[in-house]
């Protein structure tokens, strides 16, 4: 009796996770990337940077070479102890379209990145803002005229990829961007069935109003994470936020390198999750649980023998359909590579993701630094 309940379970488990890669999931997996229409809006770029020295030497020239007609460059130091700060000076003076806000550490708001981002925000002079992190880079030159193109009056949050470099004969480097893979396309399908909850700072843009209408980062200010993801969770709806991500418009950043540093970086990534609105808790926490649930059930099945054929019949059929979706998005995505090691990445993932859970049961992650 109980090995019938599981095999009932591992049914429905199945058919929840068609309908997560086939009917949601599809809607990003198996549509054309819609090419914007070219505009020439003013827009303010926004670099927030704390230490980040290294990373903006190349950032900067990238950015200043853009091929658009009518932007400027805000480039937020949150009180730096590195040589940010005069890096950031010699390309005020360098570019004429660069400018720079510099932030003080604050008492009360003392490492906030949330902080510093809200000047950055109200000294840019454009009513349109695109974002990306020091630690990134655009692809190309197009990068501003692929976003800005899918602003219309209506669509006011343009959400765009953030990838990670490739690092050849790395499979940590191959979790973390299958795990990339399927978090955008996640994020990208629910924008497009009206249900946006979160987007990357990597690279996103909306306009001023969406900022000043949910009153900016004030709901979630004390915490250190979220300037992204929780932003858009609160301003984003089916009316006013669209996605772009044809490979012209993706920016790029280097990967962790350790297991333990991507390890906490998820841990910062779920805390914040906790945040997100009812809804999207629920189909998040639900996705997973099929996820786990299909990791366990078929071993539990096929150890007792029971009805073995059937059950390798449905996980074939499950491997199938999610191999076809996230193989589609991975080819939209450029991260085809990925899909070689599928199974065993999205075992890995998987039991990862369990740990991250359960370690934050029993401490608190560290944020912004």
């Amino acid at each position: 009796m109980v090995l019938f309940v599981l095999f009932c379970l591992f049914i429905a488990v199945v058919i929840l996770q068609f309908l997560y890669y086939v009917v949601f999931f599809g809607k990003f997996s198996f549509n054309k990337a819609q090419k914007g229409t070219p505009k020439r809006i003013p827009i303010s770029v926004i670099v927030c940077a704390k230490n980040e020295a290294e990373n903006i030497q190349k950032l900067v020239p990238l950015l200043a070479e853009q091929d658009y007609p009518d932007y400027e460059i805000v480039l937020i130091d949150d009180a730096s102890s590195d040589e940010t700060i005069d890096l950031f000076e010699a390309f005020e003076k360098q570019y004429a379209h660069v400018k720079l806000v510099k932030v003080e550490n604050n008492e009360a708001f003392w490492g906030n990145k949330k902080f510093a981002l809200t000047l950055g925000i109200k000294a840019a002079k454009h009513e349109y803002l695109l974002f990306t992190d020091a630690d990134c880079y655009p692809t190309s030159n197009q990068w501003i005229k692929e976003m800005t193109g899918h602003f219309t009056q209506q669509k006011t949050i343009v959400l765009g990829y953030g990838a990670y470099e490739k690092s050849k004969g790395s499979f940590l480097n191959k979790i973390i961007r299958f795990e990339t893979l399927l978090t955008a396309t996640q994020y990208f399908a629910w924008a497009k069935l009206g249900k946006p909850y979160m987007g990357v700072g990597r690279n996103m843009a909306y306009k001023k109003e969406e900022f000043f209408r949910v009153r900016g980062f004030m709901d979630h200010m004390k915490l250190r994470s979220g300037d992204d993801d929780l932003f858009i969770n609160q301003a984003g709806n089916g009316t006013n936020t669209t996605v772009c991500y044809t490979p012209e418009s993706f920016t790029y950043s280097a990967p962790k390198t350790t297991y333990k540093a991507w390890f906490n970086q998820k841990r910062r990534h779920v805390s914040t999750a906790q945040h997100y609105k009812g809804f999207d808790k629920v189909q998040l926490g639900l996705f997973y649980m099929t996820q786990l649930l299909f990791l366990i059930l078929p071993i539990i099945l096929l150890a007792f023998h029971y009805q073995w054929i059937i059950v390798c019949s449905i996980l074939g059929f499950r491997y199938l359909f999610s191999w076809i979706t996230l193989g589609m998005a991975a080819g939209k995505l450029k991260e085809k590579d990925v899909m070689y090691f599928y199974p065993v990445i999205e075992i890995v993932l998987i039991v990862s993701q369990l740990n991250v859970s359960l370690t934050n049961l029993f401490s608190k992650p560290v944020h912004w630094k």
